[in-house]
């Protein structure tokens, strides 16, 4: 008895010791100093990256995620592989989500090459392995030495308040709009937009150090919500009217102006990262959510997903199957949806079954099993399905797993979008049966007897 107990104890012991290094690994993460791999956040990504003439390949990751786990080693490798050519960089993105945010990561991991433009670096397509990691490595590298030859680069030219030169940080001057007192309520106020406009002195040290961040900042905003939130600036000793209207007492202050309300303070961090995830919540929280799509013809499919990262299709019941008022019920909880994932800027779309034969064939739908739900990333031609209930409780599961980068994926059937029936827009209606054609029995010589049996 207490031999088996003492053997208890040390296999507890072991236990405990295996569950505490597990828990070290996780809290440190997946890379140390002794590593090549550089190990990044909001503190360092400026200055090691966005400021740097080296190509930088870089791996968003989260320590929870088992397919980051499996790509640690081949991770190092390539770091050794790659050291004095590529810098090889990782970013725990759970810890430090604006900088995730910034690079639009929605799952992990995710791998991106920052080149000539380090403000829009490239998503690494290739394998997992680390021999198909340096190939593409290389072969960007190849690409940017091509640029740099004919002259081409990602550089800045955006000079506000340091009196010239590029800023150091990858945004464009264009971006950043010059606010006056003559253009403020018409570029600000009256249109409809959020703005996020900072008040500065071109004498004030600390706004000198937000310049660069708030340069790349505006660039990065304007392009990932489309032109829908803007970044301004005003040299508030020259416009000392709008400084004084919104009772500016130090610098650089950085007000939010939102349709219909008052301005309110910025309280976020300082550094681009900081700004971009702010704007880009400023941006979810005031969006009207993605318009639900009918797929009508070819073009509706392939614009969308070509657009957004991924396209969620719903392939619904026929409408003698469930009348308008249980279609509609199917579309509602799908805007439901869009609306609670609008952040993710998804694109929405549907189609009635036996519609889109090739598209349902495709997806591994076909036949049964409606309504079916399926999201598309067309950029790597693969695609999930929805194996739960078609509710908000099943979808908003599929679509959690799918945004942290669980589930399981298949490639698109042919390896490309399918052929799209061009069809008529549903009239909301309710469906009819068939009119078959009716008899004229008038003429028919009908026997007395027809229809009773001798005997």
């Amino acid at each position: 008895m207490t031999r088996n107990w003492r053997g208890a104890q040390r296999t507890m012991r072991l236990l405990l010791a295996l569950l505490g290094c597990s828990l070290v690994f996780m809290a440190q993460g997946f890379y140390s100093a002794s590593d090549d791999v550089v190990e990044l956040n909001p503190s360092n990504f400026n200055q090691e990256v966005l400021q740097s003439d080296s190509l930088w390949l870089i791996e968003f990751y989260a320590p929870w995620c088992g397919h980051c786990q499996s790509l640690t080693a081949d991770w190092k490798k390539t770091a050794t592989a790659l050291k004095g050519i590529v810098k090889v960089g990782a970013v725990d993105a759970d810890q430090h989500n604006s900088l995730g945010g910034q690079y639009s990561v929605r799952g992990f991991p995710t791998i991106k090459i920052f080149g000539a433009n380090k403000n829009k670096p490239d998503d690494y397509q290739g394998g997992r392995n680390s021999q198909a990691i340096v190939d593409g490595a290389l072969n960007a590298l190849h690409t940017l030495v091509k640029d740099r030859m004919s002259g081409r680069s990602g550089g800045s030219d955006y000079s506000r308040q340091s009196g010239g030169g590029g800023g150091g940080g990858g945004g464009s001057k264009k971006d950043v709009v010059e606010l006056t007192d003559d253009n403020f309520d018409r570029l600000v106020l009256n249109s409809g937009e959020v703005w996020l406009v900072e008040f500065f002195a071109p004498w004030c040290g600390h706004c000198k150090s937000l310049e660069p961040e708030w340069a790349a900042a505006a660039s990065a905003v304007k392009e990932q919500t489309k032109d829908k939130v803007h970044l301004g600036a005003v040299d508030a000793t020259v416009h000392q009217g709008l400084a004084s209207r919104y009772g500016i007492r130090g610098f650089p202050t950085i007000k939010i102006f939102k349709k219909g309300e008052e301005p309110e303070d910025y309280q976020g961090g300082r550094t681009r990262g900081d700004i971009i995830a702010g704007a880009l919540d400023l941006f979810s929280d005031n969006a009207a959510p993605p318009e639900l799509l009918e797929i009508l013809n070819a073009d509706v499919l392939k614009k969308t997903c070509d657009d957004y990262q991924l396209c969620v299709i719903a392939v619904l019941p026929h409408i003698l199957d469930t009348g308008a008022a249980g279609r509609n019920g199917y579309l509602e909880v799908m805007m439901k949806m869009a609306e609670k994932y609008k952040k993710k800027m998804w694109g929405w779309l549907w189609t009635e079954a036996g519609v889109q034969m090739d598209l349902e064939a495709s997806l591994g739908i076909g036949g049964f099993g409606y309504p079916a739900m399926a999201a598309i990333n067309a950029r790597k031609m693969k695609f999930a399905l929805l194996k739960g209930s078609f509710s908000e409780t099943g979808i908003h599961e599929f679509l959690r797993d799918l945004s942290v980068g669980r589930g399981s994926t298949a490639t698109v059937g042919g390896g490309a979008l399918p052929n799209i029936n061009a069809v008529e827009a549903w009239d909301g209606k309710d469906g009819e049966l068939p009119v078959e054609d009716d008899y004229d029995l008038s003429d028919v010589d009908l026997d007395d007897n027809f229809g009773k049996d001798e005997l």
